[in-house]
């Protein structure tokens, strides 16, 4: 193992709660943190920047730099927080929400939570904007909650990049981005919601999870995400905190070419699967066995499931062979690969491997180069809601369709989840939408996870989330 010596500054330990804090994340930023990317949920983790509303534990939406909002047809009003200042000093206006919102909704590819959303934003006078959709979206309050349509100031925004250094809004500013290795953020005096209690968090990039880990024992890093289960059991019980996470480990199987075109191949792969060897094996029970796509942090959809008719039957698979990508950024995934290797070949399937950074892999996942992918998937990571998605993983036209689905039954109920309105209706469509996507066996849900986060002694206030975007918060410090 690499020793981490160097990796980190050392810990400020001044007196009053106004240390620095040592945070080591998985994986590096893909895309320069552009907040178009998912790098907007480091910016959300370090409370740099932040977007109109947030969500609260029941997935509600509430106040943050909008303090309320009001719905007319197609239309929503959100009413700007006053008080605001940029990190380079400038005000927040609505020109400068319309600014961000526009950016992202014209990225390519736009952010996951716009999958099927036609967006337009104009200002209402300095102090309010309004967002309008083709159709009336029950979910627009819930969407502007995503990291990836923070608001930044106008200099974040080049022609064609967007650079959140010294731009956000939160408590802390990004002082400095070093590409894949770290970075380094310092308190705001000027935040609107009071001054945070730690001077300012230095980040340090560390993708191999025992190394990881090995930073929280020796004391080098004050916050550690993503410890590895096989990690746990080799530090002190009260520097962990197991976290159910609604994140499913899925095997996504190519519908569009290769051996799983076949429905019937598709059912053999799903009933040659014991997920609970994968659950005692790799996760040393550190998980739970998934009934479907939607796990036990949505309590409520299991209880609304019913049986799935019309799946295929099972076929013979006589030797088809399949290439199964997945991703080493996950320590437990490149395992779960190799168990569920030997699981389908047992049934008569020949299986290769392939095993990369994610970084380097997922253009290629997309591109459906693959028969299978393994995926450590969050089902509610952008907007509370699970037929989000729904959608972008499993509709014709959804942006990450690693299964290259294209099924009208399962755009239809889709569609249906996505147009009704926030409560109890919504749910029950939104497991009807599941149940849907499962009768095609286009994907095989494995297990879902639970993050185990570090935190070293003397840590105080570190956020557990359950939707990993927040980790570091205004109250977060070292004693």
């Amino acid at each position: 193992m690499t020793g981490l010596t160097g990796c980190f500054v050392p810990a400020d330990k001044g007196g009053g709660g106004d240390s620095r804090l040592r945070v080591a994340m998985m994986q590096p930023p893909r895309s320069g943190l552009s907040p178009l990317s998912d790098d907007a949920f480091k910016l959300s983790r370090w409370s740099t920047a932040e977007t109109l509303v947030r969500l609260d534990a029941d997935g509600d939406a509430q106040p943050m730099l909008a303090t309320g909002w009001r719905q007319s047809g197609a239309t929503w009003t959100f009413t700007l927080r006053s008080g605001v200042t940029f990190h380079d000093g400038t005000p927040l206006t609505a020109a400068d929400v319309v600014r961000s919102l526009r950016r992202a909704a014209g990225a390519s590819p736009k952010p996951r939570i716009l999958d099927g959303v036609d967006l337009t934003v104009r200002a209402d006078g300095e102090r309010a904007v309004k967002v309008t959709t083709a159709e009336a979206d029950p979910l627009l309050p819930q969407r502007l909650s995503s990291p990836q349509l923070s608001v930044l100031a106008a200099s974040a925004y080049g022609k064609k990049t967007v650079n959140p250094v010294g731009a956000g809004t939160g408590p802390f500013v990004l002082t400095a981005a070093r590409g894949t290795s770290s970075a380094t953020l310092d308190r705001y005096d000027g935040y609107w919601g009071g001054r945070a209690k730690a001077a300012g968090i230095d980040v340090t990039y560390i993708p191999d999870g025992t190394a990881r880990a090995a930073a929280l024992r020796s004391g080098e890093a004050d916050i550690v995400e993503a410890v590895p289960v096989a990690q746990a059991s080799l530090l002190d019980e009260r520097q962990i905190t197991e976290v159910p996470m609604p994140r499913t480990n899925t095997l996504y199987l190519n519908t569009e070419s290769g051996p799983f075109r076949a429905a019937g191949l598709r059912a053999a792969a799903r009933e040659a699967i014991d997920v609970s060897s994968i659950v005692k094996g790799v996760y040393e029970g550190r998980a739970d066995a998934a009934q479907g796509l939607l796990g036990p942090a949505l309590p409520w959809a299991d209880g609304l499931r019913k049986d799935i008719p019309g799946r295929a039957a099972a076929a013979d698979p006589d030797g088809a062979r399949i290439t199964i990508g997945t991703f080493t950024d996950r320590a437990e995934l490149p395992e779960v690969a190799a168990v569920l290797q030997q699981q389908l070949q047992q049934a008569g399937f020949e299986v290769t491997l392939e095993i990369r950074e994610y970084a380097n892999i997922e253009a290629d996942a997309l591109a459906g180069k693959f028969d299978a992918f393994l995926l450590s998937r969050a089902t509610v990571l952008d907007s509370g809601d699970p037929a989000a998605y729904l959608y972008s993983d499993f509709a014709s036209d959804g942006s990450f369709n690693l299964a290259r689905l294209a099924d009208a039954r399962v755009d239809t109920a889709l569609d249906k989840a996505g147009e009704t309105p926030v409560g109890d209706a919504r749910r029950r469509a939104a497991v009807a939408a599941e149940a849907a996507v499962l009768r095609t066996d286009a994907v095989v849900p494995l297990l879902h996870e639970r993050v185990i986060q570090g935190d070293a002694p003397g840590v105080v206030g570190s956020l557990k989330d359950p939707r990993e975007r927040e980790l570091v918060g205004i109250d977060t410090h070292v004693k």
